[in-house]
């Protein structure tokens, strides 16, 4: 993976030319130490204590920042995109698994450790389904990609009448079913994918108004591969949350808005921050 990051910093680097490069920055899917050097944990990938700073900056000899992707995300939202002009937001990622990333009075907060805004490993559920973490009951492993597929394959094996356009766009293959097809089945109207969407915005809406009654934050950011979905998702997780609001009837509502920066927003925030 280190290899893979320096020759794409090479091939930037070859794209600017002759503009100078001063720095790296790295947005990194997992627990990332306070010095913003090494990937502690990473659930979904290999990384475990991986000292991806000092790996990359031998290859590029160049500085390097890693930093939590969510966290980039955010920053990069908040500097440039959906979370401009707004000093306290929220930044949730739906995509394989749910990051998060959090912004207040315009400080990114890391927490203590460095380790803070872990929204997907908030457990819902006592005993419930396991996360990557290693724990049972995550958000992740309810408001995910993952979790979006997980709930489409369950209900096309247990009606598989009702899901058939489901099994078409998989090739007629529960296994083969992808957050994509589930995606492009609930555009079109189908009600089993569309059921599949207000569950995962149902679990993100619930989370997300407990953390309102956290930290109270004038915004919500979804991005990720999964907000892509737009409405969907965004209209059950609204749904949910102002139902599920301490004191709804008592107190602002945050409001809640997709990525504007899309994919790009956590290579904009990591380079961002590594430049500061």
């Amino acid at each position: 993976m280190a290899d893979l990051i320096g020759e794409v910093v090479g091939e930037l680097r070859a794209a600017v030319a002759p503009q100078p490069v001063r720095a790296v920055g790295i947005g990194a899917a997992g627990l990332i130490d306070r010095d913003r050097s090494r990937v502690l944990f990473a659930p979904n990938l290999a990384w475990r204590d991986e000292p991806l700073r000092d790996e990359v900056s031998a290859r590029t000899g160049l500085p390097v920042v890693v930093e939590n992707d969510a966290n980039a995300m955010a920053w990069g939202e908040y500097r440039f995109g959906a979370g401009r002009g707004e000093p306290d937001l929220v930044c949730v990622t739906v995509g394989t698994g749910v990051g998060g990333g959090i912004v207040l009075d315009g400080r990114l907060y890391r927490g203590r450790f460095g380790l803070g805004g872990e929204i997907g490993h908030m457990q819902l559920v006592t005993g419930g389904r396991l996360c990557g973490c290693g724990n049972r009951g995550c958000l992740e492993a309810y408001g995910s990609g993952n979790a979006l597929v997980r709930k489409a394959r369950e209900l096309v094996t247990t009606s598989p009448t009702v899901g058939r356009r489901l099994l078409e766009l998989a090739g007629g293959e529960v296994g083969a079913l992808s957050g994509p097809a589930v995606t492009e089945a609930a555009r079109e109207g189908d009600p089993l994918a569309v059921k599949c969407f207000e569950d995962v915005g149902t679990w993100l809406g619930r989370a997300m108004a407990s953390l309102a009654s956290i930290l109270d934050p004038g915004l919500f950011v979804l991005g990720g591969g999964v907000s892509e979905a737009g409405d969907l998702l965004l209209a059950p997780a609204r749904a949910e949350f102002a139902n599920s609001l301490s004191a709804r009837q008592h107190r602002p509502e945050a409001r809640i808005v997709t990525a504007q920066l899309a994919a790009w927003g956590g290579i904009v925030g990591a380079a961002d921050l590594a430049r500061s």
